[in-house]
């Protein structure tokens, strides 16, 4: 009898478990034929735009700038160490930047989400401030730093610790006030209340924040890596066109693009994984 009644109770737990495979093997597969679709839909177009462009005599050279060329190239800069050593640099300029912005920006939108009149005293500055383009402030950088990795460092913290700061004055607008009372009433310290109601309330807005921040990084770095140093992403660029290196430059383009896509892909699993709203 306890034999039958476990082989019947087995038997929906045994058809949810392969309900849920089916289901997770089935969202791996769309997931795997969306990307590789997906790329493979831009890089048809991106051969078919160099082949119907190539057939005019007068473009032929355009030829270099090609899909297969672009593959081609990219073992070659790797192995001459240009994109491990491009990698090494804007990616230590990148995070120096990123971290001087979060540093500031975080506590700066705790300070707007929190403090009414700190929000309307600096909204419109800041506003402001946020609609400058980023590569103005390229000429104030080189007067003000010595060296150009400062520069660098500078053009992208101012660029992006705006994402930070109001993402993050944004989540915490949205924190019920209740909370705080009631953390108060509790002998809640002003520690406690910042590690136990405002950093897990405002982790998704700072996060989504960072990740904007990140994208407006990675266009910032690089153009700005085109003039004053030797190293970089922006540099390799740069390099490739002055000496008519067309395929280099497109693989550039590539593995600027895969880093970049890469980064993304990271903050949107921190997102997912940290965030109180996908729990």
């Amino acid at each position: 009898m306890s034999n039958s009644i476990a082989s019947v109770a087995g038997g929906p737990v045994n058809s949810t478990h392969a309900s849920q495979l089916t289901f997770m093997v089935g969202s791996l597969l769309r997931g795997l034929v969306s990307f590789f679709g997906g790329l493979a839909i831009l890089f048809a177009i991106w051969w078919i735009s160099i082949y119907l462009l190539t057939q005019n005599p007068q473009y032929s050279h355009f030829a270099d700038f090609g899909v297969v060329e672009a593959f081609k190239a990219i073992p070659a800069l790797w192995n001459s160490k240009t994109i491990p050593h491009a990698l090494q640099t804007s990616g230590s300029r990148l995070g120096y930047g990123l971290l001087i912005a979060i540093s500031i920006g975080v506590p700066l939108g705790i300070l707007m989400g929190r403090i009414r009149w700190f929000q309307r005293l600096t909204n419109v500055p800041f506003q402001f401030l946020r609609m400058i383009s980023p590569l103005s402030w390229e000429p104030v950088a080189v007067i003000v730093f010595p060296e150009w990795d400062q520069a660098i460092i500078f053009l992208i913290a101012i660029a992006t610790v705006w994402p930070v700061t109001f993402a993050t004055a944004a989540g915490l607008a949205k924190v019920d006030p209740n909370w705080f009372k009631v953390a108060r009433n509790l002998g809640a310290k002003p520690w406690h209340v910042v590690s136990q109601i405002i950093v897990p309330a405002i982790t998704f807005d700072v996060l989504t924040g960072i990740r904007l921040a990140l994208g407006v990084a990675w266009i910032v770095l690089i153009p700005a890596e085109f003039l004053g140093v030797t190293s970089g992403f922006g540099f390799a660029i740069q390099d490739a066109r002055e000496s008519l290196d067309y395929p280099n430059l497109m693989g550039m383009i590539l593995v600027i693009g895969a880093v970049g896509y890469v980064l993304d892909s990271t903050c949107v699993l921190l997102i997912n994984r940290y965030s109180w709203h996908k729990k």
